[in-house]
């Protein structure tokens, strides 16, 4: 399994893959643009084949150099959508000296990534069952 720490003091996406926006896509392209124009989390259907959203998490912890982590937690809808029946989540993926700071690198992040984060935290929960 793929160690997705940041070294101490880092305040970028954990993991090399992780890809950020530019000005040539869509502007809701990445997870902060798709929140700012439809003002909805992002659904999708997983690799398990059930609805999710998207949901940024920012945490503070007890290290002084990176006092805040942020995570993603996919809510899983009932298939009429009346309610939350469960939830999977990633590891940390990001560190920072500021709540702002690691919102700032969540929302930079790519739907795609997204979707690719998604479908690995619905296979770490299936591997632990």
């Amino acid at each position: 399994m793929e160690d997705r720490r940041a070294e101490p003091g880092a305040s970028t996406p954990i993991g090399d893959n992780a890809e950020h926006s530019d000005s040539s896509h869509a502007p809701d392209e990445t997870l902060g643009g798709y929140l700012e124009v439809h003002e909805r989390p992002p659904a999708f259907t997983g690799s398990d084949g059930q609805p999710y959203t998207a949901s940024i998490e920012v945490e503070s912890v007890e290290d002084l150099t990176t006092p805040y982590v942020a995570y993603l937690v996919f809510p899983r809808w009932a298939g009429a959508g009346l309610g939350i029946v469960g939830h999977v989540e990633t590891p940390v993926l990001w560190k920072g000296r500021s709540r702002d700071e690691v919102l700032g690198l969540a929302h930079a992040l790519r739907l795609t990534e997204v979707k690719r984060l998604l479908d690995e935290a619905i296979q770490r929960k299936n591997g632990e069952d």
